[in-house]
């Protein structure tokens, strides 16, 4: 399970998935399933893809590659479009749209499973960055079919507020570099991304790391990296309080997990992380601390002996 998280949560993912590689031969290429919400759908496909944590990690910081990750390569060879800070307050103070009736019906008719903040969210006016253009090298290493084995990519449905899960049976077709796109689309910062007849809007809304979709796959393993999660205390501000927020439903979907007979491991960052990261997701400026951080604090939360036996079990399975 990867999180959201923007630039930032790349970074932090990719400490955390060296960790994993390096210490447990833990090789996420290889996980039965991938899940991937926002910045997660980009780290997500780039492993289905067949990019190491290593590389993972040094592309993010714009490092030297190994030799045969022509994946990377290619996409460090574009020029992607410089973005203006992500300020959550700024983005909350955008205007809201009326609810249709299509998100009416669905608050009344599944009240359990409305989420008022992501419909708020979902009425948002339409940011002014476009996704599309960031992901530009990924459409162009794009290929017919989707990748495999299971990878499913979380966005949220703007007309109504509902989760869809790209790649998943059953879902709406739609060609990778859109639901990556779709998966990615912040409410009020960038455009939301139209695929067939819908548009849809940032995975995230939903849930930091949409855990829950794993319910009923019969796994024995889960590992969650989520970046947007995490110990805030209570600082004010509209950072922590989103921090704060996702982590309450992080804690919810793994206690369902749990409750299925699914082992999981979490992996959030602590104080010293939040720190380094700071609150704009978008922000290239201190990614080689970031990536440090997570990949000596993942170390330490893996070392336990519990957590331990979980990830070299997940490596014997995945065949690493």
């Amino acid at each position: 399970m990867l999180g959201g998280g923007g630039v930032v949560g790349q970074a932090y993912h990719s400490g955390v998935l060296a960790v994993l590689q390096n210490d447990f031969g833990f090789d996420a290429r290889r996980a039965d399933v991938v899940v991937g919400t926002s910045a997660g759908s980009i780290t997500g496909t780039l492993l289905r893809l067949g990019v190491s944590a290593e590389d993972l990690a040094a592309w993010t910081v714009k490092a030297p590659l190994s030799g045969d990750d022509d994946v990377l390569r290619q996409m460090a060879q574009a020029t992607v479009p410089e973005l203006a800070p992500l300020r959550p307050l700024e983005l909350l103070r955008r205007p809201l749209r009326l609810p249709g009736r299509h998100m009416v019906v669905r608050a009344l008719s599944r009240p359990m499973q409305f989420r008022p903040v992501a419909a708020g969210l979902s009425l948002m006016a339409p940011g002014r960055h476009d996704i599309l253009e960031q992901l530009s090298a990924l459409r162009e290493l794009e290929r017919p079919e989707w990748p495999r084995p299971d990878l499913w990519i979380c966005a949220v449905r703007r007309r109504d507020g509902r989760r869809v899960v790209f790649g998943r049976p059953g879902a709406p077709e739609a060609p990778i570099h859109l639901a990556i796109g779709a998966s990615c689309a912040v409410p009020g910062y960038f455009a939301p991304v139209q695929i067939g007849r819908h548009s849809y809007i940032d995975g995230g809304v939903h849930s930091g790391t949409n855990a829950a979709v794993l319910r009923g796959q019969r796994l024995d393993i889960a590992i969650v990296i989520a970046p947007m999660s995490g110990p805030a205390g209570w600082r004010p501000g509209v950072f922590p309080s989103v921090r704060r927020y996702s982590d309450r439903l992080l804690r919810r979907e793994v206690r369902a997990l749990e409750a299925e007979g699914v082992r999981t491991v979490v992996f959030a960052p602590g104080p010293e992380e939040q720190q380094a990261m700071g609150t704009d997701m978008m922000s290239r400026e201190r990614l080689d601390e970031v990536i440090q951080r997570s990949f000596l604090t993942a170390g330490a939360v893996a070392g336990r002996s519990d957590v331990a036996g979980l990830l070299r079990r997940a490596a014997d399975a995945s065949g690493a």
